[in-house]
């Protein structure tokens, strides 16, 4: 996957300076971008119940990977903007994560990390 993700930024890279775009990707519009991007993810899900959410048609799947395709485009080059490794900063986020969430506390529960007993 990582070899993908390199790929994918390449690609990305590529796109933006055909278009000449990186001007305007500032670290502030493209973190905006990506809060917008999310926002119609959840626009798709917004009336749905849990189990709704899960039995998707076809077409609304779609709609929804691309999506999903344009919060990582902007991710990426959010990412890229500030000299962010995504995969690192995940990696870092999931280990502190691990710290937050012990399993012997959070197994099965949605509780925050400051109320887990």
């Amino acid at each position: 996957m990582a070899d993908s993700l390199l790929a994918l930024e390449a690609e990305i890279d590529a796109f933006v300076h055909e278009r000449d775009w990186a001007q305007f990707h500032t670290p502030k519009n493209l973190a905006m971008s990506v809060a917008i991007e999310a926002a119609e993810i959840m626009e798709h899900f917004q009336w749905s119940t849990g189990e709704q959410s899960h039995a998707l048609t076809p077409a609304k799947r779609d709609e929804v990977a691309n999506e999903i395709g344009d919060v990582l485009i902007y991710l990426l080059r959010l990412a890229r903007t500030l000299g962010i490794d995504p995969v690192a900063a995940a990696t870092a986020k999931l280990a502190l994560n691990r710290s937050k969430y012990p399993v012997e506390k959070a197994k099965g529960r949605s509780t925050k990390y400051v109320d887990l007993e």
